[in-house]
């Protein structure tokens, strides 16, 4: 459980973090994020998603899984409607704990 909560306190970290290619390295070439209705196929496409969700500040409030499967519970607050909001995110990761897959749900 140790290792998940690392990965996922450095992924919540690198969202906020002015430096986005710190965030960006998270990820793996072939990633498939999908949020808000919308699926981005890889790391191009999750840079121009990123650019279009706004400065937000996170609070962690659940982990469960494995390494290579995990899922988190944060309250997501800042400048947008109905903030703050509760939200899910389940990563898969590859054998170098890039992320292959992330979906983001209510």
């Amino acid at each position: 459980m140790q290792e998940i909560q690392e990965f996922l306190t450095k992924y919540f970290s690198a969202a906020t973090d002015p430096d986005r290619e710190r965030y960006f390295s998270l990820f793996g070439d072939g990633v498939v994020v999908h949020d808000d209705g919308r699926s981005h196929h890889g790391l191009a496409a999750v840079r121009r998603w990123r650019d279009e969700v706004p400065d937000v500040r996170y609070d962690l409030r659940e982990v469960t899984g494995t390494p290579t499967a995990c899922r988190a519970v944060a309250e997501i607050a800042g400048d947008f409607p109905g903030s703050p909001v509760t939200l899910c995110f389940t990563f898969e990761r590859d054998a170098e704990g890039k992320i292959t897959r992330l979906d983001i749900e209510p």
